[in-house]
């Protein structure tokens, strides 16, 4: 597919997904309209950018809010299509959820409703898997896009918000609000590694940097799923330029991984350089124990052994779409956090 004449618009510019999106974009011929909370974060961006690709002139940068109504039907006018990536990733439980709720949800309906207006043909919203497999804890099976997070469990706030911002969206895209019959897709990526671009620590950074940084004396019996940033960028780009793509969610897994295997693949390579990186795995009594007394550890209890998998049938058969190995994934991200000086 020729790259359209007409930009490209990526939410979030700052963000983990949307800096290699960006880059994505911009090295296949693409001219890219990128958005900002606060303008003040431009210069960071484009030096960012700029280690990666030749931006010259192939990207505008404007102010948007995801909270606020004004100036999203400027920001959208004149797009081709639309790639929704921003949406806040929280460390720690907000203590009132519609912190991460409100603007994850309203956010994404301001989005929708601006593309919309402007005759926008596609917009491809980054959701995740905590909008698919949340609440199922202890169901050990392979989970696929016909899966939904179980809101009406204790889920947690991202999850909540993640579920409830995509079905939104998914509400908005079969009512009869939707008169231009504009297309969405959803790209539903695990947890997000691969190498970070600058000293902005990412969210999903945060397990490998403790165990790099041996903040932690061994992990639990928790299982994840993984993805490389760069496949997660690949997969919208797709999502976007792919027909029929349109009216799906695709969940975009590297595969899944226990704890203990995650932190011996970092062992492996950087206990040698003097990275403290501890591979036990606590026994489950000690962990529920510990849960008793402490509230962080009180959230995981549920994961606990829980062996699941996610279905890639779905992204390969109709994006065509490959991933990088999960050991790549975790082994760029670690080198990248060093190359940082974020670990």
């Amino acid at each position: 597919m020729t790259p359209s004449t007409k930009p490209i618009l990526v939410t979030g510019a700052s963000g983990f997904v949307a800096l290699h999106t960006i880059i994505q974009l911009i090295q296949q011929g693409y001219k890219v309209r990128a958005t900002l909370r606060t303008l003040s974060r431009e210069t960071e961006v484009r030096e960012t950018l700029g280690k990666q690709v030749e931006v010259g002139d192939n990207l505008e940068i404007v102010g948007a809010d995801l909270t606020q109504d004004s100036g999203w039907d400027k920001v959208v006018a004149g797009c081709e299509s639309v790639l929704h990536v921003a949406s806040p990733f929280p460390l720690l439980e907000p203590k009132d959820e519609n912190e991460l709720i409100a603007p994850a949800v309203q956010g994404t309906l301001r989005v929708l409703r601006a593309a919309h207006d402007a005759n926008i043909k596609r917009v491809v919203i980054v959701s995740s898997v905590a909008a698919v497999s949340s609440g199922h804890n202890g169901e050990n099976r392979t989970f696929d896009e016909n899966d939904w997070s179980d809101v009406g469990k204790d889920i947690g706030a991202y999850a909540k918000s993640k579920t409830l911002a995509e079905r939104a969206a998914w509400d908005f895209i079969h009512s009869a609000e939707n008169i231009n019959k504009m297309e969405l897709v959803a790209i539903n990526p695990p947890l997000i590694l691969g190498p970070v671009p600058n000293k902005d620590l990412p969210t999903s950074a945060e397990m490998v940097s403790t165990l790099m940084l041996g903040q932690v004396p061994g992990v639990a019996r928790i299982k994840i799923g993984i993805v490389d940033v760069r496949d997660v960028a690949s997969a919208l780009i797709l999502a976007m330029t792919t027909p029929e793509a349109a009216g799906h969610r695709f969940i975009c897994p590297a595969g899944a991984i226990w704890l203990k295997d995650l932190a011996e693949t970092l062992h492996k390579k950087y206990a040698s350089r003097g990275y403290k990186i501890h591979t036990l795995q606590f026994p489950v009594f000690a962990v529920r124990l510990l849960a008793l007394f402490d509230k962080k550890v009180a959230r995981i209890v549920g994961d606990l052994e829980w062996d699941f998998e996610f279905s890639d049938a779905k992204i390969k058969r109709i994006l065509k779409w490959t991933p990088r190995p999960m050991e790549e994934a975790i082994l760029s991200m670690a080198d990248s956090l060093i190359e940082q000086g974020l670990v």
